[in-house]
C-alpha cells in the first residue's frame, strides 16, 4: 500500500456550490489531485430532524454540480455510509493528504461527528482544514463587534475558483471508487410542489426577486398567500449551500437603488439577522434541547397526544393554523409570521413544550437550518429573554392578513363554500347555518381543540409572572457582582 498516490478531498456539507467555495479553492492550491465527496450518513437519514424532503434537494443539487463538473471529466463521489467509513475505505486505494470543508453549525450528531472525525485525521496523519462557513465565527466568545466582522467579510470579494487546470481524481477512476461503496440513486421523482435543488435554481429565485419580485416584499411579507410571490424563496438555497450569503448579499447591494431602496434594505438586513441567529446556535448549542434562559427550565408543561396530533396533521379547529400546517406538509414552504403563529398557538394555546414541536417541523422545513431553527422556536415560545413575549391570536391574524380567505381556501377547502365570515371562524355557525350550508361542525371540519380567550390568558398570566421573576433574580445576581465574596456570603444567608 504504500505506493497510494496522495490525493486532497474536498468534504461537502452544507456547501453545495462550486463558486464562493473557500474549501474547493484551498484545495485546488495544491498540486495534488483532488477528489469531491459526499456521504449520505446513514446517522443522519435515520434522524427524525430530517425527511426526504431533504435528501431530494441534497440530491438535485449535487447532480447540478455533475453538470458543470462534466467538462472537467470529475463529479463528486456520492456514498451512503457513516463519514469515517468512507474515509478508511478511500484510504484503501489513495494516501489522503489534506481533506478540506467548511465548518457546520448543526446538530449534536454532526458536532459529535465532527469530533470523532478530527480524532480519526490525527490518527491517521490526515490534515483536516475548515473554513468558516458565511461568516460564522467558531470559538467566539461574545457577539459584541460581531456585525462588524460580519459586514467585513460580507463585503470582501467573493472566492473565484478557476477549475480549468484544476487536478482532479477523472469519472474513470470514481467509476472504479463506486465498486467499494453503497452509491445512492440521485433521481428524484418530479414536484411542483416543492423547490428544485441546485445553484441554477437559486439564481433562477434570486434574479426574479431582484428585477421583479422584491418589489411588493414588505408589503406581502406577512401575507401567507402572498409572501409566496414576493418573497425571495432563496432560503432552502442558502441553508444547504447552493449559494452563499456573501453572493446573495452582494447581488442585492448591486440591485439596490432609491427606487427599491426599502425593500432589498429589509431583505438585506434579513440576511444580517440570519447569520446572527446561526452564530448565536454556534456559541450556545444547548439549545438543542433546553430554554437558552434557564429560568424556563422548572416550567412545566402537560403532554397531550390529543392536541399534538391535531396540530401535526391540520385539525385543530382554527383555520388560518391548520392552512398554514397543511401548506408546510404539502410544500415546505411557509412565510416567516405563519411559521411563527404555528410555534405560538403549540407552545402558548396548546400549552405544550417547544421541545416536542421541533422535530416535526425541522422535518417540513425544506430550508431546515439548525442555527435558525431552534433559536427562532425557543423565540417564538417566548423562552429566551424578558421582552418577547408573543401570543398569536390567530384569528386577529387571519382577519388581518388572509382577510378574503384565499390562503386558507387553498389549504382548508372544506371551508371554502362557506360565507367569509365563517371561514375564519366557522365554530360561530350555528345549527341552523350549518343546515342552510350544508355544512356540520365535528364532521366536515372539527370544533376548536381548546377555548381560545381563557388558553391565551392563561400562558399570559403564566409566562409574564416567570418573566417578572426571572428579571428580579438577574437584578439580584447583578447587584451580587458588585460586592466582595465574605458580602455575598452574607446577603445570601440574610436573604
Amino acid at each position: 500500500m504504500t505506493d497510494r498516490e496522495e490525493i486532497n478531498v474536498v468534504w461537502f456539507k452544507r456547501d453545495l456550490r462550486l463558486q464562493d467555495n473557500e474549501a474547493i479553492a484551498n484545495a485546488l492550491k495544491s498540486k495534488k489531485k483532488t477528489l469531491f465527496l459526499y456521504v449520505f450518513e446513514n446517522s443522519l437519514i435515520d434522524d427524525p430532524h430530517y425527511d426526504k424532503r431533504h435528501w431530494d434537494f441534497i440530491k438535485q443539487s449535487i447532480t447540478d454540480i455533475h453538470n458543470d463538473l462534466v467538462q472537467n471529466n470529475t463529479k463528486v463521489l456520492c456514498v451512503q455510509t457513516e463519514v469515517i467509513t468512507a474515509f478508511n475505505q478511500l484510504q484503501n486505494y489513495y494516501k489522503i493528504h489534506t481533506v478540506f470543508s467548511h465548518q457546520e453549525t448543526g446538530l449534536l450528531i454532526t458536532y459529535n461527528r465532527d469530533k470523532e472525525f478530527a480524532r480519526y485525521c490525527r490518527n491517521n496523519n490526515i490534515h483536516w482544514i475548515e473554513n468558516n462557513n458565511n461568516g460564522v465565527l467558531r470559538g467566539l466568545l461574545n457577539r459584541e463587534d460581531w456585525f462588524e466582522k460580519w459586514d467585513k467579510y460580507m463585503y470582501s470579494p467573493q472566492i473565484e475558483v478557476n477549475y480549468s487546470s484544476a487536478n482532479f481524481i477523472s469519472l474513470d477512476q470514481i467509476k472504479n471508487l463506486e465498486k467499494s461503496f453503497i452509491i445512492p440513486d440521485l433521481k428524484t421523482e418530479e414536484s411542483k410542489r416543492f423547490q428544485p435543488g441546485g445553484t441554477k435554481m437559486a439564481w433562477k429565485y434570486a434574479l426574479s426577486f431582484f428585477e421583479k419580485r422584491h418589489k411588493e416584499y414588505m408589503f406581502h411579507i406577512s401575507k401567507p398567500a402572498l409572501a409566496r410571490e414576493s418573497s425571495s424563496r432563496l432560503s432552502p438555497y442558502i441553508a444547504w449551500g447552493n449559494v452563499s450569503i456573501r453572493q446573495i448579499f452582494q447581488k442585492a447591494l448591486a440591485y439596490k437603488n432609491d427606487s427599491n431602496k426599502r425593500h432589498l434594505g429589509a431583505f438585506i438586513s434579513r440576511l444580517r439577522w440570519q447569520a446572527h441567529f446561526i452564530q448565536k446556535f454556534e456559541m450556545e448549542h444547548t439549545m438543542e434541547n433546553s430554554s437558552v434562559n434557564k429560568g424556563y427550565h422548572k416550567l412545566k408543561k402537560n403532554i397531550s397526544e390529543k392536541y399534538q396530533k391535531a396540530w401535526k396533521i391540520g385539525k385543530t379547529g382554527f383555520p388560518l393554523v391548520d392552512a398554514s400546517m397543511r401548506c408546510l406538509i404539502e410544500t415546505g414552504y411557509l412565510n416567516f409570521r405563519m411559521r411563527s403563529l404555528l410555534v405560538s398557538f403549540f407552545t402558548h394555546i396548546l400549552w405544550q413544550p417547544w421541545q416536542a414541536s421541533s422535530q416535526h417541523l425541522s422535518k417540513l422545513f425544506l430550508d431546515f437550518e439548525p442555527g435558525i431553527h431552534f433559536p427562532q422556536l425557543q423565540m417564538q415560545a417566548g423562552e429566551t429573554g424578558i421582552n418577547n413575549l408573543r401570543i398569536y391570536n390567530p384569528i386577529k391574524n387571519s382577519l388581518e392578513h388572509d382577510a378574503d380567505a384565499i390562503f386558507i381556501k387553498k389549504w382548508v377547502p372544506e371551508l371554502a363554500n362557506l360565507p367569509l365570515s365563517f371561514i375564519h371562524e366557522p365554530y360561530l355557525l350555528t345549527p341552523l347555518d350549518q343546515q342552510f350550508n350544508n355544512f356540520k361542525l365535528g364532521e366536515d371540519y372539527p370544533y376548536p381543540i381548546v377555548e381560545i380567550k381563557s388558553a391565551r390568558k392563561r400562558a399570559s398570566d403564566i409566562l409574564w409572572n416567570m418573566k417578572k421573576n426571572v428579571k428580579v433574580v438577574k437584578e439580584n445576581y447583578r447587584i451580587l457582582k458588585k460586592h466582595t465574596i465574605s458580602d455575598r456570603k452574607r446577603m445570601l444567608k440574610n436573604g
